[in-house]
């Protein structure tokens, strides 16, 4: 390599995807600055560029390779040097389609290997070693050797607590890149939760691939499921607001959908993907449950809190879906009336056995239905915004906004806030009078 040595190798890191990725960038880069590098304000700037990547959808894995190429041939016309190591879902899944197209890239770690990046870093540069691969499956392993250090956070951070799965939807990479469902023990969820707080942080995101499925094991000894864990850090002095996601809706339980009554600082927000109205693809996806236990589902939540907003994810097109099918899923939005909707067409996965139906829907198919849904979605989402004007939320203060004096942030049902305000501060939880609305965000004004 032709680092430069008269000043600190300096770092930057791309995160595609999930949550759960730019939750392992932050551990990534904790793992970095402690063995001594300095972060770079831009990739270009970089002598060690991270791409942690997705794999979920094949639009992600191509953008990985653009972005690679391009940053390849501008460190070529610079005349510089960058060591390139790709970690993550891409990494696991595809690692030989990237050893082929991107012979250059001198690392690659799947992501439950990640703990080895400020290592890995350290052998190619030292040229004890010209590649370093490292594809395994031990997130007992990753959890216990990421750096005990963390550094600057924001006010609201994440924290992974359950990996992997079990489920084994049809459609869905997830066990072959994340591996079988791992669930981190209970103190060390607390321990990380007491210094993200020390270094600041009032709302603490609990992830999981299906984190409502975590089985940790607490500190009495016994197992501790996702409602003992959430209870536990209710007694955090300091802490705010807690969310988690994702769920899965097989095993949301009356326990869970309580807890949003019971816990004054849990948000009454929940993601729960649907992803059909239609038994009958449902079925075909291996996802365990029928449309209408879905709707009973949102419906013991809203038992419990009225106020339940409700985001979703849905796969329009997925193979064998007809117009029937997809009607029912257009009934299904009408009825639960989400907050939020997050859709895709259907994107063959290798490996899946989704990709090996053989009633594929056409592309045009796809297209005209996604249009459909997503006009949906987008209409309830505004109405769901539009029915707050004029009344107050608490709105957690996070970043500083666009104008002056105006900070931003999020309500209790997930919304993006900016407020007009002095005299308050990012961090505060603030009574907010909402003064306008537009289809993704608010805007409102402190109240007095």
């Amino acid at each position: 390599m032709k680092i430069q040595t008269e000043r600190p190798t300096r770092f930057f890191i791309k995160s595609y995807g999930c949550q759960m990725n730019s939750y392992d960038t932050q551990r990534m880069e904790d793992s970095l600055l402690e063995a001594g590098y300095k972060k770079a304000n831009a990739i270009e700037d970089a002598d060690v560029a991270v791409f942690n990547t997705c794999c979920i959808r094949e639009k992600a894995g191509e953008k990985l390779f653009s972005d690679l190429g391009r940053l390849r041939l501008l460190k070529e016309k610079s005349g510089g040097d960058c060591l390139i190591a790709v970690t993550g879902c891409i990494s696991q899944f595809q690692r030989e389609e990237l050893l082929q197209r991107a012979p250059y890239v001198a690392i690659i770690l799947g992501p439950q290997d990640i703990q080895q990046i400020a290592s890995g870093v350290r052998e190619v540069m030292r040229k004890d070693r010209n590649k370093i691969i490292a594809t395994t499956m031990n997130a007992g392993d990753k959890f216990r050797r990421l750096s005990r250090n963390f550094y600057a956070r924001n006010v609201s951070e994440s924290l992974t607590i359950q990996e992997g799965c079990d489920n084994f939807c049809t459609y869905c990479v997830v066990p072959f890149s994340r591996g079988r469902g791992f669930s981190r023990p209970a103190v060390d969820v607390i321990s990380e939760a007491k210094k993200l707080m020390d270094l600041g942080v009032k709302e603490i995101i609990l992830l999981g691939q299906n984190v409502n499925s975590y089985s940790g094991e607490g500190s009495d000894g016994k197992t501790w499921n996702l409602h003992r864990v959430l209870l536990e850090l209710a007694q955090l002095d300091g802490l705010k607001r807690l969310r988690y996601i994702t769920s899965h809706p097989k095993d949301i339980d009356e326990n869970m959908a309580k807890a949003h009554s019971d816990i004054d600082i849990l948000a009454p927000s929940i993601h729960l993907p649907v992803q059909s109205g239609s038994d009958d693809v449902l079925a075909k996806m291996n996802r365990r449950y029928s449309a209408d236990e879905y709707l009973k589902c949102v419906e013991m939540l809203r038992k419990y809190r009225p106020d339940m907003a409700v985001s979703s994810d849905f796969i329009v097109g997925f193979p064998g879906e007809t117009e029937t099918d997809f009607q029912r899923t257009l009934r299904l939005i009408e009825e639960v009336k989400f907050s939020q909707g997050y859709s895709f067409k259907y994107s063959p996965r290798p490996n899946t056995a989704a990709a090996k139906m053989e009633d594929q829907t056409p592309e045009s198919i796809k297209s005209e239905r996604l249009k459909v849904l997503q006009a949906l979605l987008n209409r309830q989402q505004q109405e769901f915004n539009h029915n707050f004007v004029g009344k107050r939320l608490n709105v957690l203060l996070t970043k500083v906004g666009k104008h002056k004096n105006q900070l931003s942030g999020r309500s209790e049902y997930s919304q993006a806030v900016s407020v007009c305000a002095t005299n308050v501060a990012i961090g505060d939880i603030v009574s907010v009078m909402v003064t306008g609305a537009a289809s993704y965000s608010l805007l409102g004004a402190v109240a007095e």
